[in-house]
């Protein structure tokens, strides 16, 4: 198992197989979560050839792709966040660009067999951590609740780094006022 770091990739048979990893992955969640966590194509395509965007391939000994993810310390990169809140927060890690964000990790399924997550995870903490940087991420109430998902990073981070500070950055709540009556 290898972890390949790229910056861009032109290739449309790997841009094709990481389309398809990438839907998998995520096409259920649409109907668990209230916002989008599935790029259009259209979307996918343009980050898998922004050179803004790290992409981290997993390959198995056979040189296959068994996971894939997106990682970058340009926050304009990222689409559906906010630069501009990272700047507040953080202002001199913004300013030297010592904030990092996983825009996804997808797992090819028997890549989860393999530990593909946790050689991705592993992959990104190292190249923030020697940086003295931070990472941000962020998780459906689905995942969180039902797979977990903040915990299991959190203990991965704290086993790699031997010490760990996690903090949920925000919340959005997604509200539906319905009028039974008026139907």
């Amino acid at each position: 198992m290898v972890v390949k770091v790229v910056e861009q990739i032109n290739d449309d048979e790997l841009i094709e197989t990481t389309w398809k990893m990438y839907e998998e992955t995520f096409r259920g969640i649409n109907a668990l979560a209230v916002q989008r966590h599935l790029m259009f194509r259209n979307e996918f395509d343009e980050v898998m050839r922004d050179g803004r965007v790290q992409k981290y391939l997993s390959l198995d000994d056979e040189g296959n792709l068994v996971g894939l993810s997106t990682y970058t310390n340009d926050l304009d990169a990222m689409p559906l966040i906010s630069p501009a809140y990272f700047e507040r927060r953080w202002p001199e890690l913004y300013a030297q660009r010592k904030i990092w964000y996983c825009g996804f990790v997808a797992v090819a399924p028997t890549g989860r067999a393999n530990s593909s997550f946790g050689d991705l995870v592993e992959a990104m903490y190292l190249f923030a951590a020697a940086q003295g940087g931070i990472i941000g991420l962020d998780f459906c109430s689905y995942n969180d609740e039902q797979r977990k998902m903040g915990r299991v990073v959190r203990l991965m981070l704290q086993r790699l780094s031997g010490n760990c500070d996690a903090e949920m950055m925000d919340a959005q709540q997604f509200w539906i006022y319905q009028f039974p009556q008026a139907a």
